[in-house]
């Protein structure tokens, strides 16, 4: 019988340990694996180098010890919080990666949009999905969401994280956290000045990010919508768009 070999999962970029920049975990250290490779293509994506097609040539094929390898290098071996982002991580086999670092005694933390389902979201630690606004140019397709809830069985930590870049946003937010009142949401103004795939050096518009910032903060608090939480992207405000901080 022929010997089947592991599926190798698409990396982008591994790097850390800094700090979690967004969302429940925020401040939290964290090494970050950054999948390759994506099912959206959103308008103000800050990650195109790990989405767009184009740059697939950057990205490796790895294998569960290949990844741990850096990570445990990076960490050096103290258990931590490992972050698993993209692109979408969900379109990549992860489960045999957490499995592994859990018996190391490290923790997981993914994020996607809630597009891919997969049964190993129940062995996360925290599971935040963010569904993408109208600004985004996508669509959400709720069923596929809920599978994704469905998939995690309450097990991990399990919050919304909701990017607003405009009062359509806004109105997609609170409609997607009434849809799911159990769930803790988190806002986050949007950064209207990404990075480029191929370079990090672009200025951020902080007078503006910041602007927003305020804006929704008024926001929520003229609606008295006192259970969610606004923070910024703490990454961008010590780093800009520098990649790999």
């Amino acid at each position: 019988m022929k010997h089947m070999e592991p599926p190798s999962i698409r990396v982008s970029e591994i790097f850390g340990p800094t700090i979690q920049g967004e969302g429940v975990l925020i401040g939290l250290p964290t090494v970050f694996v950054r999948t390759g490779g994506c099912d959206y293509r959103c308008s103000w994506c800050d990650s195109l180098h790990a989405v767009d097609n184009r740059f697939r040539g950057d990205w490796q094929a790895m294998s569960v010890e290949q990844i741990w390898e850096q990570v445990s290098a990076l960490s050096g071996g103290e258990p931590l919080t490992v972050s698993l982002s993209g692109g979408n991580p969900a379109i990549q086999p992860l489960g045999e990666l957490i499995e592994f670092g859990h018996r190391e005694g490290y923790r997981f933390a993914l994020e996607t949009q809630g597009s891919v389902a997969r049964d190993w979201f129940s062995t996360l630690d925290t599971l935040v999905l963010s569904p993408k606004p109208p600004s985004s140019q996508m669509s959400t397709d709720w069923a596929r969401f809920e599978a994704c809830l469905a998939v995690a069985q309450g097990r991990p930590l399990t919050v919304l994280k909701l990017v607003v870049f405009d009062d359509e946003d806004y109105a997609y937010a609170k409609d997607a956290a009434a849809r799911y009142p159990h769930l803790p949401v988190y806002l986050q103004p949007g950064n209207h000045t990404p990075p480029s795939p191929d370079r990090d050096d672009v200025i951020v518009d902080m007078t503006g990010v910041m602007r927003r910032m305020k804006w929704l903060i008024e926001k929520v608090t003229q609606d008295r919508w006192f259970d969610a939480r606004v923070l910024p992207q703490l990454h961008m405000l010590l780093w800009g768009n520098t990649r790999g901080v």
